[in-house]
């Protein structure tokens, strides 16, 4: 997330959290207009002040959990985490957890606080764990019997995928290779730097990683360093992109652009095809821009920053190219505007309920600036022959309080050997695990 823009710096001076919070705009529809294959897309509704409406982190209570959807349970299986944001199931049915956050961002001043504070509020901006622990097996309460700490001294790793009998993992700058042995409990030295990736104070930080079917290519996401190209295009070279790397000889490129802030890589079961979450562009008020999950096209473009939804101009980006406004592809299926959908999962399995296999669940982080809030929920997108078939379903909710604040805020979603859905909770530092209800 990008919490506060670069053209906020002439308004900072003078202001807090809580004046912002009393600015900016309300949405004049539901967050599920916003939602499907044709969203609602109203005019920009820019104000002098952005929107800024946050949910305050304060965890979950004894005895609080998420409420599941009818036909199933959940649990904690991990707690007492440090920020855990992404989830990798590994072959033996190990699970990997990467603990981390935003790399320290350099400066100080009037608007470095403000974004510090707006981000603490949120549960973010905390010192970031840089660690990847293991959770092994499940005992009779539904938890991981035993937890260990995989891999240290990352750099606000996320994004983790095994290939060739080699582990990858996603640092905010770099991809690194390290060996791994199966059923290893931990790694240790520093691995090997296989690529740098754009990176830098401020900005998207956070980098998927996949692996093609057959290992020997992998896809690294890279989000954003602005809203919308405020500093330039020169500012986001190699960013808002997929790249692929060739395994055999290190060569990379960009696999598709336009991407503000790409997540949830994952391969749709039927077709084959590359599937993203992607978090789309700010300050045009509550009910726009949707973010979405769509295809991924090999050369693809999809718009940001010079459009949204393939032909609707962002008239705050000059100069303009309509050129590239008239190639950018539609997103495929829109998620509700400002909901930070990050995490996403295909579900091929049978343990849950028939309903939910070959269809998608979607990890929602939560909006810091609608007005009402939006995301804060699992949802689950039906598919049908390698498509979406229908609306959006509640899996997980209640990670907020009556009162608006956030108990826990659902990030990255997995699938365990046995088949339930895992959750990582960043505010709640728990991984959930969704299970059919007894009996069901």
């Amino acid at each position: 997330m990008t919490f506060v823009r670069r053209r906020w710096r002439g308004i900072a001076i003078g202001f807090c959290v809580p004046i912002l919070a009393a600015c900016g705009d309300t949405a004049g529809l539901p967050v599920e207009a916003g939602m499907g294959p044709q969203p609602a897309l109203p005019a920009p509704h820019p104000t002098a002040i952005p929107t800024v409406h946050i949910a305050s982190a304060i965890g979950w209570p004894a005895g609080v959990a998420p409420r599941a959807a009818p036909g199933l349970e959940v649990r904690a299986y991990a707690d007492g985490l440090e920020h855990p944001r992404w989830l990798h199931v590994l072959p033996n049915g190990d699970v990997l957890v990467a603990q981390s956050d935003a790399p320290a961002a350099p400066g100080g001043g009037v608007v470095a606080w403000l974004e510090r504070q707006i981000m603490h509020a949120a549960g973010a901006g905390t010192r970031s764990a840089d660690r990847i622990t293991l959770l092994r097996g499940i005992d009779d309460r539904g938890r991981a019997r035993q937890r260990s700490d995989f891999l240290q001294g990352l750099h606000s790793p996320f994004g983790m995928a095994l290939a060739g009998g080699q582990l990858y993992v996603a640092d905010t700058d770099a991809v690194r290779r390290f060996p791994y042995a199966e059923g290893a409990l931990r790694i240790a030295g520093p691995g090997e730097r296989v690529m740098e990736l754009p990176s830098g104070p401020g900005g998207h930080w956070t980098r998927d990683l996949l692996a093609s079917r057959d290992g020997a290519r992998l896809y690294v996401s890279v989000g954003s360093s602005s809203n919308v190209a405020e500093d330039g295009m020169q500012a986001e070279a190699g960013r808002a992109a997929i790249h692929e790397i060739d395994l055999a000889t290190g060569r990379s490129r960009i696999y598709a652009s336009g991407l503000r802030n790409p997540n949830g890589l994952s391969w749709e079961p039927y077709s084959g095809a590359l599937w993203a979450a992607v978090n789309e562009r700010d300050e045009l008020g509550s009910d726009l821009v949707p973010d979405f999950m769509t295809s991924v096209r090999d050369g693809g473009f999809y718009g940001w920053p010079y459009s949204y939804y393939g032909s609707h101009v962002d008239e705050r980006v000059q100069p303009p190219r309509p050129d590239l406004v008239s190639a950018a592809i539609v997103p495929d299926y829109a998620l509700g505007p400002h909901t930070a959908s990050l995490g996403l999962a295909f579900y091929t399995a049978d343990a849950l309920p028939a309903r939910y296999r070959g269809g998608v669940f979607v990890g929602q982080h939560g909006s810091w600036n609608r007005r009402p809030f939006s995301g804060y929920k699992v949802i689950f997108v039906p598919f049908s022959a390698g498509r979406p078939s229908g609306p959006a379903q509640d899996v997980l909710t209640g990670f907020l309080s009556d009162s608006g604040q956030a108990y826990g805020r659902p990030v990255g979603v997995a699938v365990d050997a046995s088949g339930a859905l895992l959750v990582a909770d960043d505010v709640g530092n728990v991984v959930w695990r969704v299970t059919a209800a007894p009996g069901r």
